[in-house]
C-alpha cells in the first residue's frame, strides 16, 4: 500500500507502533505475508468482539473445531458455514456520526467485520463498509473466496484493543490509526493444505475514512504486524 497516502502523522504511527491513544511507542513492525490476514473487533470504547473474526484474541483452538475443518487436517468443503453472529454496531458507539469519533468507531468496525468474515466466509456485509477502489481492503481480505469455497473457516476468536488516534488528513477526512493484539486461534496453513495455530499477533493499521450518504467508508487502509507464533 503506498505510504504516501496516508499523512506523516499516521505513517509515523503506523512505523512505531501506537504505545497508547494517540501517544508514538515503540515496536518496529512488518508487512504481512499473504497468508497473513487481519480481521478484527474491539474491546474498549465498544465492540468486544465474540462475532469479530479472523485475526483475534480469543479461545484457543486445541488444534481446531467443527467449524474451521479440524486442527491440522483438511477443511470440508460441503461443510455448513459456522453461525456466528457479525459484530454489534451498538458496540461502536457513535460509528453513525459525522465526527472524528466517529470515524475511529467505524474503522473498529471494519476490522471487527473483516474477522467475522473470515470465521464465516460471508463478506456481503464488509463490502457495504469499504470502498470499491480501496486496495489495502481487497489486500486485507483477498483469501475470502478460499475460505470460502473451501470451508476452511477461522475458528473462533477475539481482538484487544491496544490503541487508537485521530490523524489529520490531506486525502480523506479522517485518518485512524489503530492497534490491536489478537490472541490464539487456528486458520488455513499459508497453501490451504492443512491448518496452524497462531498464539499471538498485534496489528498496527491506519484507515483513510471518507463520510458518504451518510456513513463512513473504508476508502484507503494499510496495515502491517509486529509478533506472530505458530505451532
Amino acid at each position: 500500500m503506498p505510504r504516501r497516502l496516508f499523512s506523516a502523522a499516521a505513517a509515523a504511527a503506523l512505523t512505531l507502533g501506537l504505545a497508547a491513544c494517540g501517544d508514538g511507542g515503540d515496536g518496529p513492525v512488518t508487512s504481512p505475508p499473504p497468508d497473513v490476514t487481519v480481521t478484527g473487533g474491539g474491546s474498549d470504547g465498544g465492540g468486544a468482539s465474540d462475532g469479530g473474526g479472523s485475526d483475534g484474541e480469543g479461545a484457543p483452538s486445541d488444534g481446531g473445531n467443527s467449524s474451521d475443518g479440524g486442527g491440522n487436517g483438511e477443511a470440508d468443503p460441503s461443510a455448513a458455514a459456522p453461525d456466528i453472529p457479525p459484530p454489534d454496531p451498538a458496540e461502536y458507539a457513535g460509528m453513525d456520526e459525522h465526527t472524528p469519533e466517529g470515524a475511529e468507531q467505524a474503522f473498529r468496525y471494519y476490522i471487527a467485520v473483516s474477522m467475522w468474515a473470515h470465521q464465516t466466509g460471508s463478506d456481503e456485509l464488509l463490502k457495504t463498509l469499504q470502498s470499491d477502489a480501496c486496495e489495502g481492503c481487497a489486500y486485507l481480505n483477498e483469501d475470502l473466496k478460499q475460505i470460502a469455497d473451501g470451508g476452511h473457516y477461522w475458528s473462533e476468536v477475539e481482538v484487544t484493543d491496544i490503541a487508537t488516534a485521530i490523524h489529520e488528513s490531506p486525502n480523506f477526512e479522517h485518518e485512524i490509526g489503530y492497534e490491536f493484539e489478537l490472541g490464539p486461534h487456528s486458520r488455513p496453513s499459508p497453501d490451504f493444505s492443512g491448518r496452524q495455530n497462531v498464539t499471538h499477533l498485534e496489528y498496527t493499521a491506519i484507515g483513510g475514512m471518507s463520510w458518504t450518504s451518510g456513513e463512513w467508508t473504508v476508502s484507503e487502509m494499510s496495515i502491517e504486524w509486529s509478533e506472530d507464533a505458530h505451532s
